[in-house]
């Protein structure tokens, strides 16, 4: 089976997949980068591991090459592009393809109004909805934005991002928390307006009114910086810490000595592969309930928790019901990391990955990558989410 994979570029959140696909594929798996990488992910280390990649393509420089995979194989994946028209000739010759999709209206599902937007997606994905064209939601609200265009009718299963999947011995991942004179609180990535880093510092001056004691580090930069700066000295917060950026090695580092790990942006979050990694780090993981990979990876109560996005007192509740319960905080993380462990990780997503693609099947798995997904509708979900509490 020839497999091809179409992006804009490789990074450390896809390697791990796409070295699971090589090693049962060999020399028929490919990686199509059809765009270099942002310079702002290159200063973050991000580009540190995609030199020498033995299945890597770069469209830009053998461009006749890749279109020829794209015509010739088997199975090609269409992640992010900015051009959609190496694809088309594959679509319009009714080849099997699987649309590799974050959500489509990070910026508000009005936006499906737009004429202009949708005579754009007719164009790329409605027509084919009749297709060997199916959708891998990347994100539990990739099927509702799609739903509402009436693209991928019952062609659509659950998919994600796939970070590296580190093996700990879970007692002496522990032993390194529990070295913590106080719960240590985490916060990583750009600091960018819709990541909302300043919710993690309102929520930091709640806490510390109520009398608890811990520490909140940040991990990054950006244009947010100056401003979460300036909140520290305004709220005398000298339980907040700053790191520059670091190479993702070094955060996961970080993660690993965590307690708790917070993920605040809003709906632009398209999935969030910081919350696979914090849970792999046995972090418990409180996070908001609008990024995409929430409704997948968390359920709430059990192996993390969700408050709702924009809403500081839900975040602040939900940090102090673990920092009120230390065995509580053991057991979040104790079944993230086996959440990821056992289930959603490069090499369980690449097996069933290939599963699918030999039977074309999307009810093989009843949970987890491939299974079959369903809409959700947006303003439902975080009642969905929560509704269950330990």
């Amino acid at each position: 089976m020839k497999v091809t994979f179409i992006s804009n570029y490789i990074n450390h959140h896809q390697i791990p997949l796409a070295n699971e696909l090589y090693s049962y594929l060999g020399d028929e798996y490919h990686f199509i980068q059809t765009e270099p990488m942002e310079e702002d992910r290159v200063q973050m280390g991000w580009g540190a591991e995609v030199k020498n990649i033995p299945y890597l393509l770069k469209y830009y420089e053998e461009k006749d090459v890749c279109d020829q995979l794209l015509m010739n194989s088997d199975v090609v994946i269409v992640g992010g592009i900015s051009d959609e028209s190496c694809v088309i000739p594959r679509l319009e010759k009714g080849l099997f393809t699987i649309r590799y999709s974050e959500r489509i209206y990070k910026e508000g599902q009005w936006k499906r109004f737009s004429p202009r937007g949708l005579k754009q997606k007719y164009h790329d994905f409605i027509r084919f909805r009749k297709g060997q064209y199916y959708l891998f939601c990347a994100g539990g609200y990739v099927a509702d934005d799609y739903d509402l265009i009436k693209a991928f009718p019952d062609k659509m299963l659950r998919w994600g991002y796939f970070p590296s999947n580190y093996q700990y011995n879970l007692e002496e991942l522990f032993q390194k928390k529990r070295k913590n004179d106080v719960p240590l609180i985490l916060w990583t990535g750009r600091m960018l307006d819709w990541k909302h880093p300043e919710y993690a510092m309102y929520m930091a001056k709640k806490l510390r009114e109520k009398g608890y004691s811990f520490r909140l580090k940040f991990i990054g930069d950006g244009e947010m910086k100056e401003t979460l700066l300036k909140m520290k000295q305004e709220f005398s917060l000298q339980e907040v810490e700053f790191e520059a950026f670091m190479p993702p090695s070094e955060v996961r580092s970080v993660m690993e000595s965590a307690d708790i790990y917070l993920v605040t942006s809003d709906r632009k979050e398209g999935w969030g592969a910081v919350v696979n990694e914090a849970m792999n780090s046995g972090c418990a993981v409180v996070a908001s309930h609008m990024i995409g990979a929430a409704p997948y990876l968390i359920q709430h109560g059990e192996n993390g928790l969700v408050f709702r996005s924009d809403d500081v007192e839900s975040l602040t509740e939900e940090v102090e019901m673990i920092l009120n319960n230390t065995s509580y905080l053991r057991e979040l993380g104790e079944t993230a990391y086996e959440t990821i462990d056992k289930m959603w990780n490069a090499k369980i997503a690449a097996e069933r990955l290939l599963k699918f693609c030999e039977n074309v099947d999307i009810n093989l798995y009843d949970d987890g990558p491939c299974s079959k997904e369903k809409p959700v509708r947006e303003k439902k979900m975080y009642r969905k989410l929560t509704k269950v509490r330990k």
